[in-house]
């Protein structure tokens, strides 16, 4: 069993494993931690889905050659069980240097999903 990319301690099949395998993720942050999972490991098909309708490109691609190697969640506002909306700001380290970006988030048919910086 691999930890998680997400930072969180838990294997990766107990944690963002399951929003890629389709269980919805009850947070705005557990989505935006799912997402950077699924770059890390490759799953451009769970970034596709997870993306607001829309706001969402038509494809979304991961590049094979960036290895991402640590999330750090710096603020959140709402986002919560009981929410509609909210924000994540958080920091994406790869090999090539760090993604910062202040997240809005907001749940369609009762699943969160990923509208955009904020």
């Amino acid at each position: 069993m691999r930890t998680c990319p997400c930072g969180l301690p838990a294997p990766y099949d107990d944690c963002c494993g399951r929003y890629h395998r389709g269980a919805a993720a009850p947070t705005a942050e557990a989505l935006m931690r799912s997402r950077f999972s699924a770059f890390a490991v490759g799953d451009a098909a769970h970034l596709h889905a997870s993306w607001d309708p829309e706001t969402r490109p038509r494809r979304v691609d991961v590049d094979p050659g960036t290895r991402w190697t640590r999330l750090e969640v710096l603020d959140r506002t709402g986002g919560g069980l009981l929410e509609s909306t909210g924000t994540v700001e958080f920091r994406a380290h790869h090999d090539g240097g760090v993604v910062a970006e202040h997240s809005r988030f907001r749940r369609v048919d009762g699943r969160w999903v990923y509208v955009g910086p904020v």
